[in-house]
């Protein structure tokens, strides 16, 4: 059972605040922004799969402000804490794979940060080919996820992950980044590999066609 969103309810206007700090703990998204716009500088039409409460969204809307930005998940509250630019932002409770049935080949930036571990490896498959299937021929994606390790901040980070959403998260190694990726994308689709602060584990990759 979950006890993030009770534990959350109890810290009434300071949610935001608190969750903004506890964030911060493992991974610098401000650090992940300015990654993200050195890979890629310019965007028009971006997808940001599994934006949870819109924390990421609001780096993403600032550093890319003239392009238009639709932010999915399927929790029920989807972006319910951003506080950023919202004239182009879109919030949609909606799965990535019916984005793609719906709008194929239409989004030439797609960015998947710290969602694949909360998903069933029998479902990555799918989840990633609708990547793939709404992303544009030149388009790119930025894939990033927590990698496992045998340090203390790792295990610190797999029971809060655990305790806090209720979820079996599994993550991967560095090399399954790779390739998962190459699944989809094929053999040399990863670009560019960096890891973003505070810790090691936090690996970033930059997705491209391979037969680019």
């Amino acid at each position: 059972m979950a006890v993030g969103p009770l534990i959350r309810r109890l810290f009434g206007p300071y949610e935001r605040t608190v969750a903004e700090a506890y964030r911060s703990i493992f991974v610098d998204l401000d650090a992940f922004a300015t990654l993200m716009h050195g890979w890629v500088p310019h965007a028009q039409n971006i997808l940001e799969v599994g934006c949870g409460e819109g924390a990421m969204t609001e780096r993403i809307a600032a550093i890319y402000p003239a392009a238009a930005l639709t932010a999915i998940d399927i929790t029920p509250k989807v972006g319910r804490l951003f506080r950023g630019p919202a004239a182009n932002v879109t919030f949609c409770k909606e799965t990535v794979e019916a984005v793609a049935a719906r709008k194929p080949a239409s989004y030439d930036l797609i960015i998947l940060a710290d969602v694949m571990h909360h998903v069933p490896p029998g479902a990555r498959g799918s989840l990633m080919n609708a990547i793939g299937q709404a992303l544009t021929p030149n388009g790119s994606l930025i894939f990033k996820d927590w990698i496992i390790s045998s340090t203390p901040i790792y295990w610190l980070c797999l029971m809060s992950d655990r305790y806090l959403t209720g979820d079996n998260v599994i993550y991967f190694t560095r090399e399954g980044i790779g390739s998962f990726v190459a699944d989809t994308f094929g053999p040399g689709a990863v670009h560019e590999t960096s890891t973003v602060p505070p810790w090691r584990n936090n690996v970033a990759v930059l997705v491209r066609r391979a037969e680019q």
